[in-house]
């Protein structure tokens, strides 16, 4: 399979898993699951746009993509949120979603 095209499958599969974690009652590995998906993207992103990749980890990715002057604001806020902290109850602020993140990201940045 080319690694080119795989990375749609990649992005799917962390939002499946993202899913069934949170069905499960597991928010923490679904918050997990987003962010890699989230990572896939940024990679292909990064890539399409013949910028550096800082490497694989997600967290890397997110980080440095979040620092690009040239990403739209809107991409900019998702990955703000796919960075920041829970509180003291593991959560994150009320509405904050990062599953809907992750596919707001890809239509932003439209992967």
């Amino acid at each position: 399979m080319d690694c080119m095209a795989d990375w749609r499958e990649q992005f799917e599969a962390e939002l499946r898993a993202a899913e069934a974690a949170r069905a499960m009652g597991n928010e923490g590995r679904a918050r997990v699951c987003a962010r890699r998906a989230a990572g896939i993207l940024i990679g292909e992103y990064l890539h399409q746009q013949q910028l550096p990749d800082p490497g694989p980890a997600a967290y890397e990715r997110i980080r440095f993509a979040a620092a690009l002057p040239s990403l739209p604001p809107a991409a900019r806020q998702a990955l703000e949120w796919m960075l920041h902290r829970v509180d003291e109850e593991f959560s994150l602020p009320a509405g904050v979603d990062l599953i809907s993140e992750a596919r707001r990201l890809r239509s932003i940045l439209r992967l």
